[in-house]
């Protein structure tokens, strides 16, 4: 992957676009990260992109724009395993937040239990940019985390699923797989490994966050190409469901989405309202211990 390190990423847009639908009371966002400042929470010498500074202040006044009043800070990679940024977050966002870590193999238990004071409930893993904690450390941090009631999420390209599924069926934990999949749509929605997604979800195996669809779009916008597939998992279970913005939109130098796009996309995947409930109030609420 071409680092880019030398150019840094672009800003989330500001002009947010008017929400086609009423969000439900208690609506979460259950994928954003805030970053930085730099000086005072460091970046990782080895990471995959360098990102401006991304505020607590700037994520608030993005859902009181939307009309969100959840929230789940996910620690991004460019501040490795120091979780300080993220934990940070969740304790100035209020009782609203949760967060998920990325955390070393070696960690104990009274580190879990911290971590679980400050509101994190799961681990990610990350195959996808440097300064992460890669697959060989998941059945290790899933039997430590397990008596915490926190999941392990994935972020992976699920072309690879069907090789990685009886590895994740085996878990103590649930499992939480980022981004619709994270892979292109130009697979087709038949790929192997997207319908082991759909099995998965279908099973109660996997959570799956409908977020992300920018990134896996091979036609670009408006990704009405990652209608189909966000739909066949909906139509799996919506009960494994959750929504995320992304915010701020990490490692991109061409092209921002605009939020207010992206939630209007959730009415794309989902038209009836009570299933938009289970995907922005109910699943979140179980999943992140609301």
């Amino acid at each position: 992957m071409d680092t880019h390190l030398d150019r840094l990423c672009l800003s989330p847009n500001k002009n947010i676009e008017p929400i086609n639908f009423t969000l439900p009371p208690l609506s979460c966002d259950c994928h954003s990260h805030v970053i930085g400042p730099e000086k005072k929470f460091p970046f990782v010498e080895n990471r995959s992109y360098t990102p401006p500074p991304a505020s607590l202040e700037d994520y608030v006044a993005l859902h009181k724009a939307l009309g969100i009043e959840r929230a789940v800070i996910v620690q991004p990679s460019v501040h490795g395993t120091d979780n300080r940024v993220t934990l940070d977050a969740i304790s100035r966002y209020g009782k609203n937040a949760r967060g998920v870590a990325v955390v070393e193999p070696t960690i104990t238990n009274a580190e879990i239990g911290d971590l679980h004071k400050g509101g994190i409930r799961g681990v990610r893993l990350n195959l996808l940019f440097k300064g992460g904690v890669g697959l060989e450390t998941m059945e290790l941090l899933s039997e430590k985390i397990s008596p915490y009631g926190w999941h392990v999420q994935l972020l992976i390209d699920v072309q690879t699923l069907t090789e990685l599924s009886p590895r994740i069926r085996a878990l103590p934990t649930p499992v939480v797989i980022d981004h619709i999949g994270h892979m292109a749509t130009e697979h087709g929605i038949i790929h192997p490994g997207f319908q082991e997604l759909v099995r998965l979800t279908a099973e109660g195996v996997c959570w799956v966050k409908l977020s992300g669809n920018y990134r896996i779009s091979s036609a670009g916008f408006p990704f009405v190409d990652a209608i189909p597939f966000a739909k066949a998992l909906v139509s799996a279970n919506p009960d494994q469901l959750v929504w995320g913005t992304d915010w701020p939109h990490p490692a991109l130098y061409e092209y921002m989405p605009n939020d207010g796009g992206l939630l209007n996309a959730l009415e794309d995947y989902a038209p009836e309202a009570s299933v938009r409930e289970k995907i922005l109030v109910d699943n979140p609420a179980k999943l992140y211990d609301f």
